[in-house]
């Protein structure tokens, strides 16, 4: 892929399906043509910090564009099924265009089918669908790197020797499986490191807390720790705590809440892998504004990938920066 710009469900969900997205405006969705634009924007799941973060960016453009920003997601469940209702109600509205997070590659390949019908330009954040043909734009960090980046920094910390463990969060987002595949990748330059095993949080923190405390206990000389997502950190550094193995056990971050930047002062985490969402989500407004207006077309990149930032104590005062706006 050529690089640039391195650059549930049912009738009370319904409900709250249509009150929620009426919600976010005033006027009509699919006002398009000269008048307002009304953009849908879906993230993975409403409540991680890393899609607040991506809101924030996301406001802040609309506002600057002038357009109407349609924000609605799961509130607390990354899945198919708790996305694509929400998905679904944005189409039915038939807004202009439509920013999405997909949670699963295939899952959501058909509402961009159905977006496609319905001629509305869609970019997908952060993750992306299997056939990307029809998108205007894929945006995303450069996950496999950030990965080599987490490996190359565990193995400085921990001598190059020693046994570590993949917390992951989701087997299907595409963010979520480059990070795993760059980290293993990397690892393999170190002989010395052992991987031990790999779980699935799901965006449970309670599910990576279960993971750790499990691996703890079978391996009690663990050297370090790659958690892919901000969720899966949270619940390693719970069962770091439970153990009393915090600061012992090296922890790699990936993502910048403030919590988990508060933890890497702390010494809990090791070094944090920074995004930039609020960029990423700004930039996809950009590029459908341009591609519905018709305007500035050319310089609509399709393969975005963003670089990321690795924060730790040493360059805090460079890096702090990064932290994840929260408002």
């Amino acid at each position: 892929m050529k690089r640039t710009f391195r650059t549930v469900i049912g009738v009370a969900m319904a409900g709250t399906l249509a009150f929620s997205v009426a919600a976010c405006g005033n006027d009509s969705a699919g006002d398009g043509g000269e008048g307002q634009l009304t953009i849908g924007f879906v993230p993975g799941i409403a409540s991680d910090p890393f899609f607040k973060a991506m809101q924030v960016g996301a406001e802040a453009k609309a506002q600057e564009l002038g357009i109407r920003l349609l924000w609605q997601g799961a509130p607390d469940e990354y899945s198919p099924q708790s996305q694509i209702p929400f998905v679904d109600s944005m189409l039915t509205q038939r807004v202009d265009g439509l920013v999405l997070v997909p949670t699963d590659p295939d899952a959501l390949q058909p509402s961009v089918t159905k977006a496609q019908s319905a001629n509305i330009p869609v970019v997908t954040v952060d993750t992306t669908v299997t056939d990307q043909s029809y998108l205007t734009s894929a945006i995303t960090g450069d996950n496999r790197e950030g990965g080599r980046q987490a490996a190359q920094t565990l193995a400085e910390q921990i001598g190059e020797s020693g046994e570590v463990f993949l917390m992951s969060g989701s087997p299907t987002a595409t963010t979520n499986q480059l990070r795993e595949e760059g980290f293993t990748e990397e690892l393999k330059k170190y002989p010395g490191i052992t991987l031990v095993g790999k779980e699935y949080a799901n965006s449970q923190p309670a599910r990576a807390t279960s993971a750790v405390n499990t691996i703890l206990l079978k391996h009690p000389n663990l050297k370090g720790i790659f958690a892919v997502d901000g969720t899966s950190g949270s619940g390693t550094v719970a069962a770091l705590r439970n153990a009393g193995k915090a600061e012992q056990v090296k922890l790699i971050g990936y993502d910048a809440y403030e919590n988990q930047v508060a933890d890497l002062k702390a010494g809990i985490y090791s070094a944090l892998v920074a995004q930039k969402p609020g960029d990423q989500a700004a930039l996809a407004l950009q590029n459908l504004v341009d591609t519905i207006r018709d305007q500035n077309v050319d310089g609509i990149e399709k393969d975005v990938v963003m670089t990321n930032v690795v924060m730790t104590n040493d360059n805090l005062a460079e890096t702090e920066q990064y932290q994840y706006p929260t408002q």
